[in-house]
């Protein structure tokens, strides 16, 4: 049942496949420099209960800290506080974020924390790579992990308590300037580069808002006319993402998952005139447990050893696949189904045909 399961689904993909279909602009491409930004920080959460860390670089962040408000510890003294923990602090700044807007952040134990449960982010600045701040985070941690330990040394932990996050608790305090008012065209980046695909974007625009709106630059960027205005352009965008645009075939390519077995075919796969045979080893492993007993007079003790017994086989029916020139994924998957093969037979066998140079596809093993 399993194996024609197997062969049901790649049918499937493949008749579906076929069919025509189009999509908008805004699922195939992106507007060139509209996109978020990554910020991070480093701070300090307070008010565990004595889950916190015990590093040196924390005990050193609180002295920092308590200095920074006058209050002055004498050198080489510890505070041996155990309610604190250093954190890494990191969002995403959505594009055209601006000052006053709240954004999530997601809090990570840097030392030996237990767990951030419990605990308050003090006030954090957020930087970007240009080393510029971009945001302030604080606020209540959210933590969903448990720890919880015993004093027999039992423990257990749920999730991952030593991560957390704080809804809306960053604050926006710088822009970032995506220059998507700047010039008299916009960019649009395909987020799969294709000629096809490319061609018929700017033949689509074209249509829809006449010759010579748009050009291709290369298989990935489409340079449209806007307006400089920056009201006409949100217009101007509206419209232009929501043309929809028939998108290029893939190229043929067959992408197997050596952990899970999982093997996915494209639709335009074919294979030139060939036969392979593929035979195989059967291993079987048995364990067995007996008893070893001590002589008489030996002064040993009576134990339980493991027997185990490893034995390959080969299979003697080994099976021939003969497939004709240009055969489709269709044919293929019908031809291992109709001899009960599965489907890590048919890896081995896309992977003989690769060899030969019959297959005409990329072969991907992830």
């Amino acid at each position: 049942m399993k194996i024609r399961l197997f062969g049901v689904v790649f049918i499937a993909l493949t008749v579906f496949s076929s069919w025509a279909y189009a999509e908008r602009i805004k699922d195939l491409a992106n507007v060139a420099g509209v996109r978020s930004n990554q910020l991070v920080g480093y701070g300090l959460v307070v008010g565990l209960n004595g889950s916190g860390d015990k590093t040196p670089f924390a005990e050193q962040s609180l002295l920092s800290m308590l200095n920074k408000f006058g209050i002055k510890i004498p050198d080489g003294t510890a505070t041996n506080s155990k309610n604190v923990a250093a954190v890494a602090v990191h969002a995403d700044l959505p594009a055209f974020s601006k000052p006053g807007q709240k954004i999530d952040i997601t809090v990570s134990s840097l030392g030996n924390a237990k767990s951030l449960r419990g605990g308050t982010l003090l006030l954090t600045p957020l930087k970007g790579v240009d080393g510029n701040v971009y945001a302030l985070a604080q606020g209540n941690l959210v933590v969903g992990g448990l720890d919880a330990s015993g004093s027999d040394g039992s423990r257990i932990t749920i999730n991952v308590p030593s991560v957390g996050r704080i809804p809306d608790g960053a604050t926006v305090e710088r822009t970032v300037n995506t220059g998507f008012q700047l010039g008299n065209t916009i960019a649009l980046n395909l987020k799969n580069a294709d000629f096809t695909t490319a061609t018929n974007l700017v033949n689509a625009i074209n249509e829809k808002l006449g010759q010579g709106s748009a050009s291709a630059l290369d298989a990935e960027t489409v340079e449209v006319m806007a307006p400089r205005d920056p009201n006409q352009r949100v217009a101007f965008l509206s419209i232009l993402e929501n043309i929809e645009v028939e998108p290029g075939e893939e190229a043929a390519k067959i992408i197997v998952n050596s952990r899970t077995g999982t093997v996915v075919i494209g639709q335009n796969v074919r294979v030139s005139s060939a036969a392979v045979t593929h035979g195989g080893l059967t291993v079987k492993i048995s364990e067995t447990l007996g008893v070893s007993q001590p002589g008489a007079l030996a002064n040993g003790d009576t134990v339980v050893a493991p027997d185990s017994t490893v034995n390959v086989e080969a299979t003697g029916d080994a099976r021939m696949f003969k497939f004709s020139g240009g055969v489709s994924l269709n044919d293929i998957v019908q031809a291992v189904n109709k001899v009960g093969a599965a489907p890590g037979d048919l890896v081995a066998i896309l992977e003989a045909l690769k060899q030969a140079g019959a297959l005409k596809a990329d072969l991907m093993i992830i």
